[in-house]
């Protein structure tokens, strides 16, 4: 994806797509990518790339060891 909004239209459409063919699984994986998505839009309402998972992750875990920066 080029853009945030591009991947969230995205999973709109495949999440669509998945109820519409009963794959409840990839719905409920979707629809926790979307939530994070927003989330990361909304909290970087400037920042117009498509996050990686481990961005969106950090975002809503900033204190997780996983996202942890150390300055040296």
């Amino acid at each position: 994806m080029k853009s945030i909004d591009e991947h969230i239209q995205k999973d709109r459409s495949e999440i669509e797509a998945a109820r519409a063919a009963g794959n409840d699984g990839k719905v409920r994986h979707l629809e926790e990518e979307l939530k994070g998505l927003e989330a990361f839009k909304q909290h970087h309402p400037e920042d117009k790339h498509d996050p990686s998972p481990l961005e969106v992750y950090c975002d809503m875990n900033p204190e997780a060891p996983e996202c942890r920066v150390y300055d040296d």
